[in-house]
């Protein structure tokens, strides 16, 4: 990963998680060209998630933004390990996420605010996407939040 965008984590008191493995059949990563597509990554560290539950029933939103940002910190350690340490530029393109909330909660989008905060803090003006959430009635491990992304490399 660019240096710069480790400092940015590192200045704010973050770090790249070890990436997460793929729980079924598929991979963690695609590229195609300059395009690399994550695939969903949800709020886990070391193998266990950090958050379990529903918003809005049992999880604040500012824990499901907590939520959001650590999926993100995920996203970025998949970018990592495709990266394969060539020092490419890192341009976020679109983040898609999924938060697993109560019928009547219609503040997903807040919740996806913490991923994208932290996509812009990481990686700066290269750091703002088009994004699109939902809200859904499960996820997997019970997890309230995952988030994928698609990353222009040059």
């Amino acid at each position: 990963m660019n240096g710069a965008i480790l400092a940015r984590l590192a200045a704010a008191g973050l770090a790249l998680p070890r990436p997460t493995m793929p729980a079924a059949n598929y991979v963690p990563f695609t590229r195609a060209g300059p395009l690399l597509f994550v695939a969903g990554q949800t709020p886990v560290q070391d193998g266990e998630p950090q958050y379990c539950g529903i918003v809005g029933e049992g999880i604040t939103i500012e824990e499901a933004q907590a939520a959001a940002r650590l999926c993100a910190l995920n996203v970025l350690a998949q970018v990592d390990v495709a990266l394969k340490g060539e020092p490419l530029r890192v341009r976020c393109l679109r983040l898609g996420g999924f938060v697993r909330c109560t019928g009547d909660f219609i503040q997903q989008a807040r919740v996806l605010d913490g991923a994208s905060d932290l996509m812009v803090l990481a990686l700066g003006e290269d750091g703002r996407h088009a994004r699109t959430t939902a809200g859904t009635n499960a996820l997997p491990r019970g997890v309230p939040v995952e988030v994928e992304g698609v990353f222009e490399l040059a």
